[in-house]
């Protein structure tokens, strides 16, 4: 049986890279190509990316449930922070957010073939390493907040590979939601870990359960308050983990 189980998970892993890889190409011109012709163009690029996450999603028969959608409102923009578990995360909160966004993306991501190249036109690529790269993104990011565009942040700067639900926030986020004075809106993706651990290619298929909180309002905060908003995001983020995740038996 485990000769069995070996051999159908291999194929399984293979048969997800061939629909990553095959429909990311025949897809690329639809994701690239508007961000080429200028940013107001970006809802046609992200259409084609919540295409490319449908087909993906279908194909590999990991499923994505959502709940709280009706927290969205129509013509606002958020900083979306959200915590990070795997690369499965990505396709889920493509499909759950609405319109166009800017996810902070590292650059480690420009180097996945294929990928990389729509990580650099529909993403906003920092590099951690370097004060003057984390400088211009979070000056992208407010730019495009001005604009009326949300952005994605995840607020644990990295995939979480420890044991604990959420690893402790970075400032970024929240710092951005008090000079810009724009909502924050809590995201907890649920079940990807497991299906995909982080820093590993062991696939298996599933379900992810990706629950969005109510906004939390930034206006009238000042610096003073980065820190304190901070822990009340992290503690709103971890309370809707703890309540949304079966209790073993």
């Amino acid at each position: 049986m485990k000769v069995i189980r070996f051999i159908l998970l291999t194929l399984y892993k293979v048969w997800v890279f061939l629909v990553f890889t095959v429909f990311m190409l025949i897809l690329l011109p639809g994701i690239v190509v508007p961000f080429m012709l200028g940013q107001r163009f970006g809802n046609i690029g992200y259409a084609f990316l919540y295409a490319w996450s449908w087909i993906f999603s279908q194909l590999t028969f990991i499923r994505y449930e959502f709940y709280g959608t009706e927290n969205f409102k129509r013509g606002a923009s958020y900083i979306y922070v959200s915590n990070h578990t795997s690369f499965l995360d990505i396709p889920g909160i493509r499909m759950i957010i609405p319109g166009q966004f800017r996810p902070l993306a590292k650059k480690e991501l420009k180097k996945i073939p294929v990928f990389g190249w729509i990580a650099q036109a529909a993403t906003i690529i920092v590099d951690r390493s370097s004060p003057e790269s984390r400088k211009r993104s979070i000056d992208r990011l407010k730019m495009f907040l001005k604009q009326g565009i949300s952005i994605l942040i995840f607020a644990e700067g990295t995939q979480n590979r420890s044991k604990d639900l959420l690893q402790p926030f970075k400032d970024g986020a929240f710092r951005i939601a008090v000079d810009t004075q724009q909502p924050i809106m809590p995201m907890v993706v649920l079940g990807a870990g497991p299906l995909m651990p982080p820093g590993t290619i062991d696939l298996r298929p599933g379900t992810i359960r990706i629950y969005v909180g109510e906004p939390i309002e930034t206006t009238g905060l000042t610096t003073a308050n980065t820190v304190a908003l901070k822990d009340k995001v992290f503690a709103i983020m971890y309370d809707m983990i703890v309540k949304n995740t079966p209790v073993k038996k």
